[in-house]
């Protein structure tokens, strides 16, 4: 015999408040409703007696008991209109709220009014915090992540460089994400190895902070009293700021010899023609000083000479394929049986 529909004018229900919290953010930082919600409730409970919010909870005065019931346990201790806190922990309390879920489908109980309560949220970027947390625990436990230097991972920084560029260039959003975040890791992973450094030791803080302090002083149009109308005028801005900081004697300073060919003489050619400088290309026979003048040549019309060589080469690349295609034997054909 089934058991009978719990009656209507029964004891209140009572409320149940599952309050969510961010480790993300510092213990203790909550939102207001979910202080007034600890405070008043009849019953604060949480099953993870090592949770981050509990000293502080404590501090405040907040009596927590260290429990784990079962969903019906805790609507049990609802009745008679009290309201019963729990602090989830880091995976959200899946089990009760689905056993809350199967006893409200039962049709045997009065539930409690349940209520989602965030008590603190992630800002936006919050989950780098993760990221920074993962391989400080990789950097420690992993055998091969450990013995890591920045000379032997340098050419991990050149490949996913190269191939975040190809995603773009391909126009594939998925791949972008992902090649974001491959060359993400590798700024994360070289500042974790510079921790470490006995003389000249920095974190990924220090990395951010200047490069933080560095956009806010090249944009005095977006965080000081200048203006800039135009792109040209914001480019004029970060030249002139750049120079100051950087006290460089020559052009050339700054101008990385190890990148491609094309990148080189294009950036070479453009610090010339900014500076105002009238410097004739040297002439000399050869495919190289042919190079250098096609690239010159592309980068006063605006046209990165980089890319537009990649793209012809994938148009070279496409050719090769597409004569392949046209000339692989059919399935079940030999090939000395092909015509042509």
């Amino acid at each position: 015999m089934s058991a009978a529909a719990p009656q209507a004018d029964g004891p209140a229900p009572g409320r149940i408040v599952l309050l969510t919290t961010s480790h993300r953010v510092a213990p203790g930082l909550l939102s207001w409703p979910a202080w007034q919600a600890l405070h008043t409730a009849d019953r604060v409970l949480c099953a993870d007696g090592a949770h981050p919010q509990l000293p502080y909870l404590r501090e405040a005065g907040v009596a927590v008991d260290e429990a784990a019931p079962a969903a019906e346990e805790l609507v049990d201790a609802c009745a008679g209109g009290l309201t019963v806190v729990v602090v989830a922990t880091g995976e959200g309390e899946p089990a009760l709220t689905d056993g809350l879920a199967r006893l409200a489908g039962s049709g045997r109980h009065r539930m409690p009014d349940l209520e989602l309560l965030p008590a603190s949220y992630d800002l936006p970027g919050a989950r780098l915090l993760d990221l920074v947390q993962v391989m400080d625990r990789i950097r420690t436990e992993c055998p091969w992540s450990s013995r890591q230097t920045h000379e032997g991972l340098a050419k991990y920084g050149i490949e996913e460089a190269y191939e975040l560029v190809e995603a773009i260039e391909d126009g594939d959003r998925e791949e972008l994400r992902e090649e974001l975040g491959d060359v993400l890791l590798q700024v994360v992973f070289h500042a974790r190895i510079a921790e470490e450094d006995p003389e000249e030791p920095f974190s990924v803080d220090d990395v951010a902070g200047g490069i933080v302090a560095k956009l806010i002083h090249r944009h005095p149009h977006v965080f000081g009293d200048e203006t800039a109308a135009t792109p040209e005028d914001v480019k004029a801005h970060w030249l002139r700021t750049k120079a100051e900081e950087k006290r460089r004697t020559s052009v050339t300073e700054g101008v990385p010899l190890g990148q491609p060919g094309l990148a080189l003489a294009a950036k070479l050619a453009s610090r010339v023609r900014t500076a105002g400088l009238d410097v004739p290309l040297p002439a000399a026979p050869g495919v190289g000083y042919e190079l250098l003048a096609l690239a010159a040549r592309a980068e006063a019309g605006g046209v990165d000479p980089e890319a537009a060589l990649r793209a012809a080469a994938r148009a070279y690349r496409d050719a090769i394929l597409e004569t392949e295609r046209r000339t692989r034997p059919a399935a079940g054909q030999r090939p000395d049986t092909v015509e042509g």
